[in-house]
């Protein structure tokens, strides 16, 4: 496609970037849950332009959140067209989850168009998380604030993570097209979109199909338990100006349905799925720390992945169709009340337990177990999803780092000299709890400049004088001043301080030491007064000797 960055300018100055809708169906009962937003580009020259032949060069001129808005408040103002509890979807690019102007700026188009944000479905690419998380998990966090609702997009094409799943509170998790499309040709595919559709009900996720074109995939999604589908056997994307065609019809127009049973070796691919909703995670998690299992309502193992099998350590074949009782003895105890609790529909996540390592054969992990009641079509309990997650390392951390701020405080506490830490403004900013127990001072009272209260009115001009030089020069400290003490009296400490000093040679903070040197002073007072009196006091003569 040929166009310039005029015709983009222009393209932006002249509004020609327009939504096309393309709906979003409950694969149970083909109604109408609602549409996926998809940029079109009418260029008056070269007609329609799609996506991604333009999106790239929008991203680099920085123009992105400008398309977001101009599509976003035409999707918005066509709300009345259609019934309230349809949803829109919209797609980020990458780029936008890490700007965070990005929730302002729906949230202003929403209050433009008159549109409720908890009908917005925010659609997120894997890709965008790998660039900076911790921006991306703020920036998500924001949106659901506004009450924005967030999918996990082309999950399986890239870099596939449960640490993705748990990092952001994620409502769909959506399976890509290009497994959807070759599923009923391909085991492998057909194991893939199982495998994700289990996990995200495992998880309590919505899951999301795209890119079903025939008959034979809708009925395949719906014996897998898929929630939701798009894709060209419903309708391609419409203008506006369409929708009220596809608002009308009736769900039975979109309802898919299984009359005619699979084929026999699909059926054997697929192990008994339809009648327990879940999908054979080995395809893809069994590389990965967590493990996951099926309960039926005996609560014996249905299936497991491989992880699960080494933690437990025992074979993953003799798992199947045996009690957990059996397999976890040592751990049943501890947990039956919560597998019984989701028998009954209540789920249970982050439940801790301590058990031998059976991969190493010595020492302890820690495991946080999450149970979720599995249900059928028509709501009924039919048995347990487990997801295991090993904390063993993460415990080991927060265990050193509670005995690394053991050994500090003692250090501190025990100390004979009293650490303090100062800024760069000579403001006090960590004081040792024995100048407390000195001066009567409190550590709120003692911060900032409030210790110079406890100096002798004669020590606070030089130590202001020589504090202020070193903040100036960078040279080292070593002042020496007296302090009131609770019982009233006076007493002499030393304070010597040094700077620290980042990669630029900048000082960012100063620490130091105060002793006590009052016996020290005492000595050195007592031998200058007896130096003196030596040198004041007569001597006396001693009388000739007489020859």
């Amino acid at each position: 496609m040929i166009f310039d960055e005029t015709d983009l300018h222009q393209a932006f100055d002249e509004d020609e970037f327009y939504p096309y809708f393309q709906p979003l169906i409950e694969l149970r009962t083909g109604q109408l849950a609602g549409f996926e937003l998809l940029a079109r580009w009418k260029h008056p020259r070269l007609g329609i332009i799609l996506p991604d032949d333009f999106i790239p060069a929008v991203e680099k001129s920085g123009f992105i959140n400008e398309l977001t808005r101009q599509v976003l408040e035409k999707a918005f103002k066509a709300g009345p067209m259609l019934p309230g509890s349809v949803m829109l979807a919209v797609n980020l690019s990458p780029l936008q989850l890490h700007d965070r102007a990005l929730p302002a700026m729906i949230a202003a188009a929403a209050e433009h168009g008159g549109f409720s944000l908890d009908r917005l479905n925010i659609e997120i690419t894997e890709s965008a998380l790998m660039i900076d998380l911790p921006r991306a998990q703020s920036v998500a966090h924001e949106l659901k604030a506004l009450h924005c609702k967030l999918a996990l997009d082309d999950f399986g094409t890239g870099y596939s993570s449960l640490t993705h799943l748990q990092a952001l509170p994620f409502d769909e998790l959506k399976v890509d097209k290009s497994f959807v499309s070759s599923m009923t040709q391909s085991r492998e595919s057909r194991k893939i979109v199982a495998a994700v559709v289990g996990l995200g009900r495992s998880l309590g996720l919505i899951t999301v199909a795209e890119g079903v074109e025939t008959q034979e995939q809708a009925n395949m999604l719906l014996w897998l338990g898929c929630d939701f589908v798009q894709g060209f056997l419903y309708s391609r994307p419409v203008p506006v100006e369409d929708l009220p065609d596809l608002v009308s019809l009736k769900p039975q127009a979109y309802a898919s349905c299984l009359s005619e049973p699979l084929d026999a070796g699909l059926i054997t691919s697929l192990e008994a799925l339809p009648g327990q909703r879940f999908a054979q995670l080995q395809a893809i998690y069994d590389s990965v720390p967590v493990g996951l299992c099926l309960l039926d309502r005996n609560l014996r193992y249905v299936s497991l992945n491989r992880r699960l099998a080494l933690m437990n350590g025992v074979p993953l074949a003799a798992h199947l169709g045996r009690p957990i009782a059996e397999i976890v003895p040592d751990l049943y105890p501890q947990f039956e009340n919560l597998l019984r609790r989701a028998l009954q529909g209540e789920s249970t996540l982050n439940f801790e337990v301590q058990r031998p390592n059976f991969e190493t054969g010595s020492g302890y992990r820690t495991l946080m177990l999450s149970y979720q009641p599995v249900r059928d079509e028509a709501g009924e309990v039919m048995g347990v999803s487990i997801v295991i997650n090993d904390i063993s390392e993460r415990k080991r951390v927060e265990q050193a780092l509670r005995e690394s701020e053991e050994h500090y405080r003692h250090m501190v506490e025990l100390n004979p000299q009293m650490p303090w830490i100062m800024d760069t403004k000579g403001n006090a900013v960590e004081v040792n709890p024995r100048w407390e127990k000195l001066t009567g001072f409190t550590k709120e009272q003692t911060l900032g400049l409030g210790w110079m209260n406890a100096l002798h009115p004669d020590d606070v001009g030089p130590v202001n004088q020589t504090i202020n030089e070193a903040l100036a020069s960078g040279q080292s400290t070593d002042i020496q001043y007296r302090v009131r003490c609770q019982d009233g009296e006076w007493r002499w400490l030393r304070s010597r301080g040094y700077p620290r000093f980042d990669a630029s040679g900048k000082i960012i903070s100063w620490y130091g030491g105060l002793e006590d040197i009052h016996e020290l002073k005492l000595t050195e007072e007592a031998l200058r007064r007896c130096q003196a009196e030596l040198q004041t006091k007569p001597r006396i003569r001693k009388p000739a000797k007489k020859r």
